[in-house]
């Protein structure tokens, strides 16, 4: 079965719903991966026996010692894929040495509303949908060749939380299903 990586910052909600879908189903999920010491979905990836490794970014002198090292972590589990689901960094040129490819989800329809603050530009902007994307990762932030993508219209009286809650469950649906599609277009 195949193996994916899995690299995450924050509460890992992502994360969660790969283990529930995918994981020794569709593919093993090998690792998860976090910058961050304290973040949530570390004791989600516990709690189903996902093998945790926590590579603090703050202890490294330069985004490339830390690059170097992430990149060393994920080539020990030797997998078909790296996933970056709520990965917060901006990666070096180090991390391009990988032996795998890497795709990442954005909650936006790329090439619109790049970087962090994706979901509230959207749902701020005067575009009639909101969405996500599934792309390749590049040197460039956000912008690989989109591999999958899926939009919902905004509705009239759309909130914040609403329309974050609508990303979400895109999101929920639409990234299990492309690692499957990657990991059967890459045998």
């Amino acid at each position: 079965m195949k193996k994916i990586v899995i690299l995450f910052s924050g509460e890992g909600s992502n994360l969660l719903n790969l283990i529930k879908t995918i994981h020794q189903k569709e593919c093993i999920i090998a690792a998860a991966i976090t910058n961050r010491p304290n973040a949530g979905g570390i004791e989600k990836a516990k709690t189903y026996d996902i093998p945790v490794e926590v590579i603090d970014h703050t202890l490294y002198g330069s985004r490339e010692a830390f690059d170097a090292e992430l990149v060393r972590t994920i080539n020990s589990h030797s997998p078909d894929l790296v996933v970056m689901a709520g990965f917060m960094r901006i990666l070096s040129p180090i991390f391009f040495t990988l032996k795998t490819k890497a795709i990442n989800i954005h909650p936006s329809l790329l090439p619109l509303f790049k970087g962090a603050n994706a979901i509230g530009q959207s749902f701020e902007s005067s575009e009639k949908a909101g969405g996500v994307s599934i792309h390749w990762v590049t040197e460039e932030l956000d912008s690989g060749s989109v591999i999958a993508q899926e939009s919902f219209e905004k509705a009239d009286d759309e909130t914040l939380e609403s329309f974050t809650d609508k990303i979400h469950a895109v999101e929920y649906k639409l990234l299990p299903q492309t690692i499957i599609k990657v990991l059967s277009s890459n045998k």
